[in-house]
Formats: C-alpha cells, sequence, structure tokens
C-alpha cells in the first residue's frame, strides 16, 4: 500500500511556526507532505523550513514550472488529504465562497478528498458573525474543522483564537486515515 500523501496549506499568520513541528510529525509518522504557502505565511516561515523538513519542494504559486497542468491541479490529483494549518480569517472567506486568487484557494476548489481546517487569529476576529458564518458554510460543505482554543494570543491578549496544537491536528489526520483504511473492502487491501 502506498504511503498517504498530505497537502499542508499553510497561511500567513504567527501560527505557521506550529506548522513546521506538524509537518515534521507527519513526516516522521510516514506521510508523504507537500507544503503550499501563501504570500502572507512566507512573511512568518520561509520555504528552506519545509523543503528541509518534507525532502520536496514548497509550492506557492500556481503558475509554477514543476508543474506543468498547474500547481493547483497536480497537487490536488496527487494527494489524498488536504489540511490548511494555520487556517487565517481571508481563508475561510475564500473557501466558504468558491474564491480562487492564490495557489491554496485554487488548490481548496480543485481538491476533491477530505479537507480539514484548523483556523488561528485573533479572539475577536474568530468572534465577528462572518467568520463563524464562513466556518458554518465550510463544516456543511464537508470540511472538518479543528476549532481554535482558548490561550495567550500574540496580540498580548487571551482568548479562543490559538491554532490548536500539532499533536492534536496529527491525531484528527491519523483518524481520519484509519477510518478511510476501514471503509476499503478486503479485496481493496490486497491489491
Amino acid at each position: 500500500m502506498r504511503e498517504t500523501e498530505i497537502v499542508i496549506g499553510v497561511c500567513g499568520g504567527i501560527a505557521a511556526y506550529k506548522s513546521a513541528v506538524l509537518v515534521s510529525n507527519l513526516v516522521q509518522q510516514g506521510f508523504g507532505v507537500r507544503v503550499v504557502l501563501t504570500a502572507s505565511a512566507r512573511q512568518f516561515v520561509g520555504e528552506a523550513t519545509f523543503a528541509a523538513l518534507t525532502g520536496r519542494p514548497t509550492a506557492t504559486d500556481v503558475f509554477d514550472p514543476q508543474f506543468p497542468l498547474g500547481a493547483h491541479i497536480e497537487l490536488a490529483r496527487a494527494s489524498d488529504i488536504l489540511c490548511v494549518a494555520p487556517a487565517t480569517a481571508n481563508f475561510l472567506a475564500k473557501a466558504a465562497q468558491g474564491l480562487a486568487d492564490d495557489l491554496l484557494s485554487s488548490l481548496y476548489l480543485s481538491f476533491q478528498g477530505p479537507v480539514m481546517i484548523a483556523p488561528a487569529m485573533n479572539c475577536e476576529m474568530w468572534e465577528k458573525a462572518a467568520v463563524q458564518r464562513n466556518v458554518r458554510q465550510l463544516r456543511a460543505d464537508g470540511a472538518q474543522i479543528i476549532d481554535p482554543v482558548e490561550g495567550w494570543l500574540s496580540c498580548r491578549v487571551r482568548g479562543v483564537g490559538r491554532m490548536a496544537e500539532p499533536e492534536h491536528i496529527l491525531a484528527a489526520i491519523v483518524a481520519l486515515v484509519g477510518t478511510d483504511r476501514n471503509k476499503q473492502s478486503p479485496q481493496q487491501d490486497l491489491v
């Protein structure tokens, strides 16, 4: 059986550093991992970090020449799971409305498998009616939302908005993969 391929989408926010831990943990668990960084994410963590952790180039552009059919198409077709961690309010809005103006939002629309989203943002943003409406829409669309938790935020307040810990996201991915494998028929397992 081939290894499970995961794309980790990283949006801009201080929680992007936690994504490096998540990616490292996934690789150590035997997952094949590709990372897509938004332009804002690159302000917090560099491409070289994720390339070193995954042993694969990091994707940042829809028109990347290493993907002749389009990075969003090729990554979507080659991956089993899409996990966006951290997901900003901007990404949540684009995904909920079906907008595709960068690689990650285009990938989200192209991807046909299970999607996990781990939001992270300021507590006032998280509580905003528009953000909660977008989260409800994404859940209705079938995305698994890994809710943010309460804790110390980079805006110097305590509140709900911290991205779930990498170990929690990893556990959700492992549980999803186990569920998917259990759904296969015995004949598929023999192939």
